[in-house]
């Protein structure tokens, strides 16, 4: 790949001296990095989350205190939003347009932007391989992360996976590749402020998800689309082929082969040794929360929050009929006729959070509704006969009994190694 010429840094924002309110610190602690991006800058932050400081304890001692940095906890401040000069918003905000806060920022002339767009600033397009869709986003950057290395370029994973790069900037060089994972939040952000697109611009798929972010389906595959509409001449734009195979892989599934496939594509129109690129791909072993085995009767896909990724999940196994799982959880106020049809083609469903009530009455066949899931791990493995296998494949997001997905799958994995069959 020819050498890179990066812009200066900040290009487009004079930070020096400036003042920004950062909202939230994000349900990942994303806050966390950009704040403290920030009073490198020298700029003087005021951090502000509607979380009480308690509930943030654990997160702001991770911040060390300076002299530039003032925190408000419990409350957002209009005048916050209103006379400062830049506003850091946290993409999970739910439909930014009608939030009072940044509508304050936005009609009082405050420039308003988001970790990523700070992210994207710093890099030049050409070295960025962006990649989004609703599921096999994350395993598909990350196939492409570790296609890049195997074929000894060097290559720096970010945004909705592996954290955020701005704390890293400086070890990116010129020649290095940056793989992206962009949710669909981020995609929107991203096209407001700037019309900001990847080089290499990938998409999984499109299923009906995060309608209660984006008010509509319709406006959720707008925005995923984003990804290719903002891109140049001479840019690159790929897609997953849905009859695409890929051999001899560490992960298990035919979407991890889509996966891998598209990852092969992505990482070759980077010019690489095609041979590494595919034996790094098949090393990749997958990542934590993604139909990751525990043990010979246990696997955790707790980032599974659609309705066709746990049915995906399902279809790994080769006899579905020996597979537990248990669904349930956030109510994205999506359809969820998919997840509760999947009862049919397993040994059992058990059914827990927000959702297992719907779950369970849109279900033809009998979905047990256990409402916690340590409840549903214990009837799950007392139900279970030799060779079948214990999946959490929620299909819904994690918010209303846990923090994230990373949590629940960690509890899950707790109880399952707490817990014997039959007990």
């Amino acid at each position: 790949m020819d050498a890179i010429i990066k812009p200066t840094r900040g290009d487009g924002l004079n930070l020096q001296d400036t003042r920004a309110t950062v909202m939230g610190l994000g349900r990942f602690g994303g806050g966390l990095g950009v704040t403290n991006w920030l009073l490198d800058q020298g700029v003087n932050v005021l951090l502000t989350d509607l979380a009480s400081e308690k509930e943030l304890e654990s997160d702001l001692t991770a911040i060390n205190s300076h002299p530039n940095l003032q925190i408000i906890c419990g409350e957002h401040r209009i005048q916050d939003f209103s006379t400062t000069d830049l506003v850091v918003a946290n993409p999970a905000v739910p439909q930014p347009w009608n939030n009072e806060f940044l509508q304050a920022a936005w009609e009082s002339g405050v420039t308003v932007s988001t970790e990523i767009q700070l992210v994207t600033q710093q890099l030049h397009r050409e070295q960025v391989i962006g990649v989004t869709g609703t599921a096999g986003k994350s395993t598909t950057a990350s196939m492409i992360h570790a296609a890049l290395q195997a074929s000894g370029l060097t290559a720096h994973l970010g945004g909705n996976v592996g954290g955020s790069l701005l704390s890293s900037l400086d070890s990116i060089n010129a020649s290095d590749v940056v793989v992206l994972e962009l949710s669909s939040a981020m995609l929107w952000w991203l096209d407001r402020c700037s019309g900001w697109a990847p080089h290499i611009a990938v998409l999984t798929t499109i299923e009906e998800n995060h309608v209660d972010w984006h008010g509509s389906f319709e406006e959720y595959v707008r925005c995923k689309k984003l990804i290719f509409s903002n891109q140049k001449e001479g840019d690159i734009s790929i897609t997953q082929d849905p009859e695409a195979s890929f051999a001899d892989l560490s992960v298990l599934g035919k979407h991890n082969e889509l996966n891998a496939a598209t990852a092969f594509l992505a990482a070759n129109s980077m010019n690489i040794d095609t041979a590494k690129a595919r034996s790094g791909i098949q090393s990749f072993v997958g990542l934590p929360h993604r139909l990751q085995k525990i043990n010979d009767e246990c696997y955790n896909d707790s980032k599974s929050t659609t309705p066709m990724a746990t049915k995906l999940a399902i279809d790994a196994f080769e006899v579905p009929e020996k597979v537990h799982v248990i669904v349930g959880g956030y109510d994205k106020q999506i359809d969820l006729t998919l997840l509760a049809e999947q009862s049919q083609r397993v040994g059992g469903m058990y059914a827990i959070g927000a959702t297992g009530m719907k779950i369970a009455s849109l279900a033809t066949s009998k979905v047990h509704v256990c409402i916690t899931l340590d409840e549903a791990v214990r009837l799950a493995m007392n139900s279970m006969n030799e060779g079948d296998v214990l999946l959490l494949s929620p299909g819904c997001a994690s918010w209303d009994q846990f923090e994230n997905y990373e949590q629940r799958g960690e509890q899950f994995c707790e109880l399952v190694c707490a817990t014997s069959l039959h007990q």
